[in-house]
């Protein structure tokens, strides 16, 4: 989101129909100092000021009841309006629809649907979609109903229109809330191929921080569960033993800590070569992202979901080869694009014999029932069947992204050779990436030149300038808010959007 409002607020000031008298950034913690100062320096001549209320941040990680929180947000909300001085303004939110703080979803869709100004809801996540350990934090007096939710995050007013950033999501969005949604894809902006001696220093500091001068495959993400950390490793061993699979960031909420953790004890254990969050902490004097990407040898994006997908461009642009997962919320959207990336998969399936089954499937049976029992009854009856449970006593091929992490780190502690041989046939498209891979010709996809008209900088002001036009002119339809989110869960619960690696809470 952070790389979305610096890219995106220049355009959107330059292409205003009036002069943009100042930009206030608003969050629940100060950004940090040299992002500010980069993010000044792209709006010259454009005052931008930051308002910091910790109400404004994650509930969670706020040690205060509700009253409390929602009286700071409500005095928040206040003085963010008179710290804008004007009341031709608008807001522009991001991530309601994560339900971290409805707090601050229900306050400020209130007093924009009551007085103003206009609001743009940008919904890049969506709290519904493997994260109903959040729907225990979010019961909070006022919001033990599904209805209680969809209020406060997809409130119906005139005043209010909801965007999100793949056409998947904005199509249920504008179909309950016609005129008054739409599709904001993220913009890119491809930047100028790091010099030949940034990329040598990179790989420079790479092997210092690795120990030895083997490749690397690059995972740029942070330490979550739904990035499926365990899917890129067995696949950089498969496709290129001896490489080093490296991530990028590092651990960015408690609730992932356990999760890295068991990952990394794991590759202690087994000498995997796995280097987890090698840019986590100080980046001053580390390579940036363009960088490592240029001084690697492959990308790899094994994510169980994401909302856009912008690791796919980055290794683009950086004319990188891509090992991917093909994730149907958004492969419609890199093909309108232009985007076509040769190595894309839609699973990788493993032979039965390398994990305990029996012991798999009991694991899955009492984490399913769970992660049910924090759902309402109406959403738990909408659940489809987890691909292990639906085969029963049965053991058959399944994919690896519907183990759970200790069936999957089963796999990873087989022989490499073992685990190959038995599971090369289940995925022949492996065969022909893993010739490519020890030759040194994985392909990697070229920038479209399609993709301005998507993703560029004006196209994204023009789209985000059509959505502001309709809004004070339509009345949404009554409890819309509630039918999308019904029709969302109707969509986000079916068995192909179900992986046991997102239902412990821990």
């Amino acid at each position: 989101m952070r790389r979305v409002i610096e890219l995106a607020t220049p355009h959107l000031v330059a292409h205003w129909p009036e002069r943009v008298r100042g930009v206030v950034l608003a969050a629940g913690e100060a950004p940090d100092a040299a992002w500010l100062r980069a993010f000044r320096r792209r709006l010259p001549g454009t005052p931008v000021k930051v308002f910091v209320q910790p109400a404004f941040g994650y509930v969670s990680e706020l040690a205060q009841d509700g009253r409390r929180i929602t009286r700071l947000v409500i005095h928040g909300i206040l003085e963010l309006r008179r710290e804008m001085l004007r009341d031709d303004c608008l807001i522009w939110a991001h991530n309601l629809g994560l339900g971290r703080n409805l707090y601050l979803a229900r306050e400020l869709t209130f007093i924009c649907r009551v007085c103003g100004p206009p609001l743009i809801a940008h919904h890049h996540d969506w709290w519904f979609e493997n994260r109903w350990h959040h729907f225990l934090a979010m019961r909070e007096p006022g919001f033990r109903t599904l209805r209680a939710v969809a209020d406060a995050v997809l409130a119906d007013s005139p005043q209010i229109c909801h965007v999100a950033v793949n056409h998947d999501d904005a199509k249920v969005l504008e179909r309950h809330f016609p005129g008054l949604a739409g599709w904001l894809p993220n913009p890119i902006e491809p930047v100028a191929k790091p010099l030949a001696a940034r990329v040598e220093a990179a790989r420079a500091w790479l092997r210092e921080q690795l120990g030895d001068e083997a490749r690397v495959w690059l995972l740029p993400c942070r330490l979550l569960r739904r990035k499926n950390i365990a899917e890129a490793l067995l696949l950089t061993r498969w496709l290129r033993p001896g490489a080093w699979l490296v991530t990028t960031g590092g651990v960015s909420s408690a609730e992932e800590q356990a999760y890295a953790d068991r990952l990394l004890a794991a590759a202690q254990t087994h000498g995997w070569r796995l280097r987890l969050g090698i840019l986590q902490g100080d980046e001053s004097r580390k390579p940036s992202v363009p960088e490592l990407l240029a001084a690697s040898e492959a990308v790899l994006l094994t994510s169980l979901q994401e909302g856009f997908g912008l690791a796919y461009l980055e290794a683009a642009a950086a004319g990188r080869p891509l090992v991917a997962r093909r994730l149907p919320n958004i492969a419609p959207d890199l093909a309108k694009f232009g985007f076509k990336f040769p190595q894309c998969y839609g699973e990788v399936c493993v032979d039965p014999s390398l994990f305990d089954w029996q012991a798999e499937r009991e694991r899955q049976a009492r984490l399913f029932a769970q992660w049910k029992g924090l759902m309402p009854r109406a959403a738990s009856r909408l659940a489809g069947k987890p691909a292990v449970l639906a085969l029963g006593n049965n053991p058959r091929a399944v994919p690896y992204s519907r183990l759970t992490l200790a069936a999957q780190l089963e796999v990873l502690a087989q022989l490499v050779e073992q685990s190959w041989e038995r599971c090369a046939v289940l995925n022949p498209f492996l065969q022909t990436w893993h010739e490519r891979a020890l030759a040194g010709r994985l392909k990697a996809s070229p920038w479209p030149r399609s993709a301005a008209r998507w993703l560029g900088g004006r196209a994204y002001a023009q789209r985000f300038l059509g959505l502001v036009p309709p809004l004070l002119s339509r009345a949404p339809r009554a409890a819309a808010g509630q039918g999308a989110q019904a029709e969302f869960l109707r969509r986000k619960l079916r068995s192909e959007n179900l992986y046991p690696l997102l239902w412990n809470p821990s």
